[in-house]
């Protein structure tokens, strides 16, 4: 267990006027700490009532005390809360008295920092609490705490075990090869690592879901001048991000707005249409716009359904599948509706078929599926995920070099050590840590 030598204070409860604020303190001088300004130890996790009096015994407050002795606590330490009435200048009062006692102010996320420190939960899951109380969703809560609870680790964790039976089976190998006894002749490690490669595809699935439910979706809108690019962001946006007009070529550089879409966000970037032109502003813009195609987790192409699909060249310029929109439908006669092959008819100037794209668009955030076993998940744990895979997938194609398939399970296994923290720079920890709540 790490031994910490502060003792550190917060208020764990928003800011500002409420009916209970909450104080919460941990580390070694907690017990002194609670006969100054309690006048007692209270029994361990039973709530008491009584007084909150300063150190020259001058009451502060009357509330609910609760005391969880180490390491039966939340951070491991000794761990005091104090619940009094909700003001701003009882807080303070009272937050105040107990720095004056010995304790410090704690720093962001420093009681989630100090249980992940003290082994009461690995990484993925001290993320998760900050996950959890960001969530803006019933599906994103629902997310957070299957990470909280341990199930996006215990995923890691079992796909860490294969690892380290798979090392240590090609390692003897290595270390008994006089023996001459070919470990990969049977293809036994093969099968295994594609077997590896498999699970870890599904989890990516869910945790790239859960990112999507966490952080929104980047989508770009693209196609050519005066398709309706604009007028498709306003129509989501429900008001006028971008500027309409009938000559091609208004917008010149991305315009990006973010909307909510049942509580998740979504971030919209309008670009540049994508044409030939002499126009060094205009190739400025869709220089800009062919970059934010590389950061786009969605590409919606708009066509003129007024016009033959001369779409072929607009493909070329995106890297991903992209969702076909035919704009214009109240011009062109169409119907609303999706095709078999996918391609949506909507009108951006009057609103008919946004409905369709706005289930779209649910549908492909996890909004409207079911969210059973998914968890939440972040940028970093998607990165680590995708070196493993990438590491078990070189691996695959080192048959014969026992040494160098060795590493690559190393890589795969360090990779996926980073999420749950078991290998973790302590500038990373710092960074991840420092965007929780004070009193986190």
């Amino acid at each position: 267990m790490i031994k910490q030598t502060d003792t550190i204070a917060a208020l764990a409860t928003p800011v500002g006027r409420g009916g209970i604020g909450v104080i919460r303190i941990s580390g070694p001088r907690v017990p002194e700490i609670a006969q100054t300004v309690l006048g007692l130890l209270p029994q361990p996790r039973m709530a008491i009532f009584t007084d909150f009096v300063d150190k020259e015994g001058e009451l502060l407050d009357q509330g609910i005390a609760l005391y969880f002795p180490a390491p039966h606590s939340f951070t491991g330490e000794e761990v005091l809360e104090l619940q009094g009435h909700g003001g701003p200048i009882v807080m303070d009062l009272l937050l105040n008295s107990t720095l004056k006692l010995g304790a410090r102010l704690a720093h962001p996320g420093e009681f989630s920092e100090r249980a992940f420190l003290n082994g009461k939960m690995d990484l993925a899951q001290a993320e998760a609490i900050a996950d959890l109380i960001d969530s803006a969703s019933t599906q994103a809560a629902r997310c957070a705490l299957r990470s909280l609870q341990g199930e996006f680790s215990a995923q890691i964790h079992t796909l860490v075990d294969q690892l380290i039976w798979l090392r240590s089976y090609i390692e003897a190998g290595i270390d008994f090869v006089d023996e001459e006894i070919d470990l990969l002749a049977d293809g036994q490690v093969f099968e295994k690592i594609k077997t590896l490669i498999s699970d870890l595809d599904k989890i990516l699935d869910k945790a790239q879901q859960g990112y999507l439910l966490k952080e929104g979706m980047r989508i770009v809108l693209v196609g050519e001048p005066n398709v309706g690019k604009s007028s498709l962001l306003n129509c989501l946006a429900g008001r006028d991000t971008a500027i309409v007009t009938p000559i091609p070529g208004t917008t010149r550089d991305v315009v990006r707005d973010q909307i909510q879409l049942d509580g998740m966000p979504l971030h919209i970037t309008d670009t540049a249409g994508l044409r030939e032109t002499d126009d060094p502003v205009e190739q400025e813009g869709i220089r800009r716009t062919q970059l934010a195609l590389k950061e786009a987790d969605l590409v919606i192409l708009l066509l003129d359904d007024r016009h033959p699909d001369d779409k072929a060249s607009l493909l070329a310029e995106i890297d991903q599948p992209p969702l076909i929109i035919r704009n214009k439908i109240d011009l062109s006669g169409h119907d609303v509706g999706i095709s078999e092959e996918g391609v949506l008819y909507l009108s951006a100037k009057t609103g008919a078929g946004i409905e369709l794209l706005r289930a779209y668009l649910k549908e492909k955030m996890g909004l409207q599926t079911s969210s059973e076993g998914s968890f939440m998940a972040r940028r970093r744990h998607l990165d680590a995920l995708q070196r493993a895979k990438m590491a078990l997938t070189i691996a695959l194609n080192h048959a014969h070099a026992t040494e160098l398939l060795a590493e690559e399970l190393r890589q795969a296994q360090e990779a996926l050590g980073e999420i749950t923290g078991e290998f973790s720079a302590d500038d990373l920890l710092g960074q991840i840590f420092s965007s929780f709540c004070i009193g986190k």
